[in-house]
């Protein structure tokens, strides 16, 4: 590769490389440093992170020459970058979108949620589209091949008509919720709420986990279930259609297809065969969106994954906690603390 375009890191704890760390080097990343480095096009010339032991640390696992504790303290002459990828705290996305765009970089890589308000996400938007600047998201499923699979062969009628859709998750409902939401979205186009239930404070204090039931055009009942974060981690979906169901466990790592067959024993009877699992080595999503940057900077391309998917997903989730607090607020009513 010819260009290589530089890359100012925001963060260095897990998403920006620490998760890579207990994994084999073959393995797929986990985070941006290790994506960005394998995939050749980009160098890292820079880091911020307020904490000296992590940032330094951070800087000599991924090869990093210059790392700052803020914004302020980076010399003028060490841009400009050409993508800025936001892995801080999601309570500091919005004010590094903004200082970021002082460096007036060609693309922004931000992990979800953009911000924690849907009104910060469409300043956030604004500001980018003001400069030009194109806004990335990290809802990872966007990039998932399996998911581009079966989403095609929903849109091509393999399955025949969507019946319902079952899924679960915990760890809140923008924290979490807005990737089930993303991938929801993605799969079945735009959503209505229909119900809000039950609010469960099982990780943050101002993001509870919240069971939700939606519809999507078509009126295909869509149950958003919950689950205590403190109990595990869930992230499971199900596809029940016309001519078998689809499921995914282990937030994607594992999908099981189940088809229809008519009975052996019963004249007249169809039921479900055993299926096949088909159980992914790692998650390729995140070299896949680098792979997605690199062809929108040389390309054109278009991303997978903008502000715009991801305001679509948040603005739901943020309907869904108001509903919530607002059943908090009525006497009959109590929230479900962790």
């Amino acid at each position: 590769m010819n260009t290589k375009y530089k890359v100012l890191l925001i963060g260095c704890g897990n998403m920006a490389g620490g998760y890579d760390l207990l994994q084999p080097e073959e393995a797929f990343p986990l985070g941006h440093a290790k994506a960005f480095q394998q995939h050749g096009g980009f160098e890292i010339t820079c880091c911020i992170d307020p904490d000296t032991a992590q940032r330094k640390a951070f800087q000599n696992r991924w090869k990093i020459s210059h790392g700052y504790a803020n914004w302020q303290a980076i010399p003028q002459d060490l841009g400009p970058f050409d993508v800025v990828s936001i892995c801080s705290p999601t309570d500091a996305h919005a004010q590094d979108i903004q200082s970021a765009l002082v460096f007036n970089p060609r693309l922004i890589f931000c992990e979800k949620p953009v911000t924690q308000s849907v009104r910060e996400t469409q300043k956030a938007m604004h500001d980018c589209a003001e400069k030009k600047v194109m806004l990335a998201v990290n809802h990872s499923r966007r990039w998932s091949p399996e998911v581009q699979h079966i989403k095609q062969q929903l849109a091509l009628g393999k399955w025949g008509a969507v019946r319902s859709v079952s899924a679960v998750y915990n760890k809140g409902a923008l924290n979490n919720g807005s990737h089930m939401m993303d991938l929801l979205l993605n799969l079945f186009g735009p959503l209505q709420i229909t119900h809000v239930g039950q609010a469960v404070l099982d990780h943050f204090e101002t993001d509870p986990s919240v069971d939700t039931c939606l519809v999507n055009q078509d009126g295909v009942p869509i149950q958003l279930n919950i689950a205590h974060a403190k109990d595990y981690s869930i992230f499971e979906m199900q596809v029940v259609t016309e001519k078998g169901v689809i499921s995914m466990e282990d937030g994607g790592a594992r999908w099981r297809f189940r088809h229809a067959e008519p009975s052996a024993q019963l004249p007249g009877y169809s039921f479900l065969n055993h299926g096949e699992w088909i159980a992914t080595q790692g998650s390729s999503a995140l070299q896949n969106a680098v792979v997605n940057l690199y062809d929108a900077l040389t390309q054109g391309a278009a991303l997978a994954c903008t502000g715009i998917h991801a305001l679509q997903a948040q603005s739901l989730c943020e309907h869904i906690q108001q509903q919530a607090l607002a059943k908090w607020t009525q006497p009959q009513h109590k929230r479900v603390a962790a």
